[in-house]
């Protein structure tokens, strides 16, 4: 099974910045793609960004574009989250994702694994 484990969540002001990790833990595994995902109170899952492997080809939700960055360390698995200027309609909890298959870039059934979650809350 494979497990992933997001870092790096706090409470800040708008304007400040967080970068979010995620890496797996128990099994190795091959993803085609990673992204991230966000939930806030009383609405769905919604895309953030993603970052196909093989390729480094980054895909972004047109609410992040200019301010959010994926990046990934594609031997130890690991993706990144780099946000800047955020907003407080930023607050949500954010989700790490893998796809195995390559397939949706941006709904949540093209991901195979996720991890728990971390809380970004973000102050005007």
């Amino acid at each position: 099974q494979v497990l992933l484990v997001e870092s790096g969540g706090g409470l800040v002001q708008a304007g400040d910045s967080l970068r979010l990790s995620c890496a797996p833990s128990g099994r190795t595994f091959s993803p085609i793609r990673m992204g991230w995902f966000r939930q806030a109170p009383g609405e769905e899952r919604e895309f953030v960004a993603a970052m196909t492997w093989r390729t480094g080809n980054t895909y972004y939700a047109d609410s992040v574009k200019g301010r959010f960055t994926i990046s990934g360390d594609t031997v130890q698995n690991t993706v990144y989250l780099q946000m800047n200027s955020l907003k407080p309609g930023d607050t949500a909890v954010y989700y790490c994702a893998a796809s195995l298959e390559g397939l949706s870039v941006d709904y949540t059934k093209g991901y195979d694994a996720w991890g728990v979650g971390t809380q970004v809350t973000v102050s005007s």
